[in-house]
């Protein structure tokens, strides 16, 4: 499978030149004395720095993995860290078998999607708990992780997850704020962990959320994101049960179906599909979710 990925130089962050004692010791992983004795040690052995600390026992294969991914600024967490949903395995889990599913998809969607220009996705399925905003938050991350601006909009105005996933709070502000009128800029929540992360939570539940998704204020804001965003992801309703999958999928101009293994009936995720073309909307493909 051919992977593109665009990535971004940024001199002012970019941490390859540190050396991966600097960064243990920077991080409170070893202790200056610590580092003397890996540094003797080294010159009596010739390995290398971070081999030399793991013969030693002084730090973990954890730790050296972590040290590497943050000299190539690749930043993950450990688990508890951020208080994030454990759902999100591209921040806790990146060397793990579903996360090269999700960057398999990540490069199928910048070869199919990104590609030409396209920047602004939803990501549907027919009903809820089928792993939907399971996807969009974990692609949200691992775009990012290619130093691609990325927003994840919640617009499940019905049941949202993203708040939750990312501990943003019960009652923050979000887009239903913003279609109503009520909400600012300051909606949009910066992902600190992830440096090209943010997240707009769907906010207040309304109790009109079709005619808030349908009214011209969310072409508006799309547009807008789109201008200062290079990935736009959006988490959508269930889209058999409501209009709204198909109201924010049009609005997308494309879109990625999600289904639930032993869950999700062949006949439901077709029947979405053809919803979704329907008005007007590029059915990228399908992801088969196991979890």
């Amino acid at each position: 499978m051919t992977q593109t990925q665009a990535l971004r130089t940024k001199p002012e962050t970019a941490s390859t030149d540190r050396r991966i004692g600097q960064i243990l010791l920077g991080s409170g992983r070893l202790s200056p004395l610590d580092a003397e004795r890996v540094l003797h040690f080294q010159r009596e052995t010739g390995l290398r720095f971070g081999e030399a600390a793991l013969r030693l026992g002084l730090v973990s294969e954890e730790d050296i993995s972590r040290a590497v991914s943050e000299q190539f600024d690749y930043h993950y967490l450990k688990l508890g860290q951020g208080n994030f949903s454990a759902q999100l395995i591209a921040a806790y889990q990146p060397f793990s078998s579903q996360m090269e599913v999700f960057r398999a998809v990540r490069s199928q969607l910048m070869l199919r999607w990104h590609g030409d220009g396209s920047k602004t996705l939803a990501v549907a399925s027919p009903r809820r708990e089928e792993g939907r905003s399971y996807t969009a938050s974990n692609l949200a991350v691992v775009f990012s992780q290619l130093g691609q601006r990325t927003l994840l909009i919640d617009a499940d105005l019905r049941h949202p997850n993203q708040h939750e996933i990312f501990a943003l709070g019960r009652n923050c502000a979000g887009l239903s704020d913003l279609l109503a009128g009520r909400g600012s800029a300051e909606c949009i929540r910066r992902i600190e962990e992830f440096a090209d992360l943010s997240v707009l939570p769907a906010g207040t539940i309304p109790p009109n959320p079709s005619e808030l998704l349908s009214r011209g204020a969310f072409d508006a804001l799309l547009r807008d994101f789109a201008a200062a965003y290079d990935i736009v992801l959006l988490d959508t309703p269930g889209g058999i049960a409501s209009s709204d999958a198909q109201t924010v999928a049009a609005r997308a101009g494309a879109s990625l179906l999600i289904a639930r293994k032993h869950m999700t009936p062949l006949a439901e995720t077709d029947f979405l599909r053809q919803m979704l073309t329907a008005v007007g909307c590029r059915v990228l493909g399908a992801v088969l979710n196991e979890f």
